[in-house]
C-alpha cells in the first residue's frame, strides 16, 4: 500500500510538473505573440496600403519592413545597456509604449509618416524580444531552455498567421484605421501579460572581479566564430522569410490569381502547419545537434520556392506553407544556438543576433522590392534562394551540441 502510494504521489507529481511546464511555455508563447503580432501583420494589407497612399510596391513594402531598421538599431542598443536593464521592467515599458506609434499609424497622413513610425515599432518590438530571450536564457537551462525558445518562437509563428488573419478582417470590414486601433489594444494586453507573468530577476554579476564594458562583452561575442556564423545565419532567414512573404501579396492579387483582400489574409492558414512543426525545433537540435536541424530547416524552406512561380494556387499555398515552415524551424534553431552558446551576458549575444536578423530583412524588402518592381516574380524568388545557400554553407561553423 505504501509502495502504492507513493508510487501515486510520484506520478501525480511528474503530472504536475508537465502541467506546469506546459502552461509556462503557453504564456511564453503568448507573450512573444503580442510582442511582434505587429511586425507582419501589415503585409496582408500591402496592396490597400499601396492605394491609400499612391505609391509603388517596392516603396510600400520598404515603408511596411521598415520596422526592421528600428529592430536592428534597438538590438545593437539592448546588447550595448544589457546589464544595467532591469529584464521584467524593459519588456513591460517597451510593450506598453509600442502601442503609442501603432495607434499612430491610423492618422499617418503620408509615406514619410508611416516609415519613421514603423521605425519606432520595431524600436519597441525589438528591445521587448531581446530582453525577453535574454530572460529566458538566464532562467532556463538544457531542455526546459530549448522548450521555451521554440514555445517563444512558436508564439512568433502564431501572430505572423493570426496578426495577418486579423488585419485582413479588419481592413476589409471596418477600415484601415481601425485595424491599427485594434493592434494598439494588442500591444497593452502584452504588457498586462507581462505585468503578472515574468517575475523580476537579480543584476547580472560580473564575470570575474570588476564587470567588463559592454565594448569589451561585444568584442567577446564577435571574436567567436560560431556566433559570427550565427549572424549571418539570421541575417540570412529574415532575407529569405520578408523578401518572400512581402512580395509575394502582388503576385497573389495579380491575374492570374486575383485574390480580393479577404481571400488574401486567409492565403496566411499557410502559417498554421508551422505552429505545430516549429516546437520540434528545440527536440530536434537534442537529438541530431544544431547543424542538422538547421540543414533541414532550410531544405524544407528551398524546397518550396520552385512551387512560388507556378500559376496554380493551391501550388503557390503548397509553396509558401514550405518558406514558412522552413524559416521558423531554422529561426528557432539560430535563437535557441546564439543564447545558449553564450558565456557571458547572453541579451547581448541575443541582441547582437537579432540586429543582424533584422538587418537581413531591411535589406531584403530594399534589395528585392527594387529586383521585383525592374526583373520580376522569377528574379526574386533566385535571389531568395541564393540566400539560402549562403546560410548552408554558415551553417558549418555551428559545432556546438548541447545536452538535455
Amino acid at each position: 500500500m505504501r509502495e502504492q502510494a507513493a508510487g501515486n504521489t510520484l506520478g501525480n507529481a511528474a503530472r504536475s510538473g508537465r502541467s506546469w511546464a506546459v502552461g509556462r511555455e503557453l504564456i511564453v508563447g503568448l507573450t512573444a505573440f503580442l510582442t511582434v503580432v505587429d511586425l507582419f501583420a501589415t503585409q496582408a494589407i500591402l496592396p490597400s496600403l499601396v492605394r491609400h497612399y499612391q505609391v509603388s510596391p517596392a516603396a510600400m513594402g520598404f515603408a511596411v519592413n521598415a520596422c526592421t531598421m528600428g529592430m536592428a538599431v534597438s538590438g545593437l542598443l539592448v546588447a550595448l545597456f544589457s546589464r544595467r536593464i532591469d529584464r521584467r521592467l524593459g519588456i513591460l515599458v517597451s510593450l506598453a509604449a509600442l502601442a503609442v506609434p501603432t495607434a499612430l499609424l491610423a492618422v499617418a497622413p503620408g509615406l514619410g509618416t508611416f516609415t519613421a513610425l514603423r521605425v519606432l515599432q520595431g524600436v519597441f518590438m525589438a528591445s521587448a524580444f531581446t530582453l525577453t530571450l535574454a530572460y529566458l536564457g538566464e532562467e532556463y537551462s538544457g531542455a526546459d531552455a530549448a522548450a521555451a525558445f521554440a514555445a517563444y518562437i512558436t508564439g512568433n509563428v502564431a501572430s505572423n498567421l493570426v496578426g495577418r488573419l486579423l488585419s485582413a478582417g479588419l481592413a476589409d470590414h471596418f477600415g484601415l484605421a481601425t485595424n491599427f486601433y485594434i493592434f494598439a489594444l494588442l500591444n497593452l494586453a502584452g504588457a498586462v501579460l507581462v505585468y503578472f507573468s515574468v517575475h523580476r530577476t537579480p543584476p547580472m554579476p560580473p564575470l570575474a572581479g570588476a564587470a567588463p564594458s559592454p565594448m569589451t562583452t561585444w568584442r567577446i561575442h564577435l571574436r567567436n566564430r560560431q556566433f559570427l556564423a550565427g549572424f549571418g545565419i539570421g541575417f540570412c532567414i529574415l532575407f529569405a522569410f520578408i523578401g518572400t512573404f512581402t512580395y509575394v501579396n502582388f503576385v497573389l492579387t495579380r491575374p492570374p490569381l486575383s485574390l480580393s483582400p479577404m481571400q488574401l489574409g486567409l492565403v496566411y492558414l499557410v502559417f498554421l502547419p508551422s505552429i505545430f512543426t516549429t516546437p520540434l525545433a528545440g527536440q530536434a537540435v537534442q537529438r541530431w545537434g544544431t547543424r542538422t536541424a538547421m540543414w533541414a530547416g532550410l531544405a524544407v524552406a528551398a524546397a518550396g520556392l520552385p512551387l512560388l512561380l507556378a500559376h496554380d494556387l493551391a501550388a503557390v499555398l503548397i509553396g509558401m506553407s514550405l518558406v514558412g515552415v522552413g524559416t521558423f524551424f531554422a529561426q528557432a534553431t539560430a535563437t535557441g544556438f546564439v543564447s545558449r552558446a553564450a558565456t557571458t551576458d547572453r541579451a547581448a549575444a541575443s541582441g547582437l543576433y537579432l540586429a543582424s536578423y533584422f538587418f537581413g530583412g531591411l535589406v531584403g524588402s530594399a534589395v528585392l522590392g527594387q529586383v521585383f518592381d525592374c526583373y520580376g516574380w522569377t528574379a526574386s524568388i533566385m535571389m531568395i534562394g541564393l540566400s539560402m545557400l549562403v546560410a548552408a554553407a554558415l551553417t558549418v561553423g555551428l559545432r556546438m551540441r548541447f545536452s538535455a
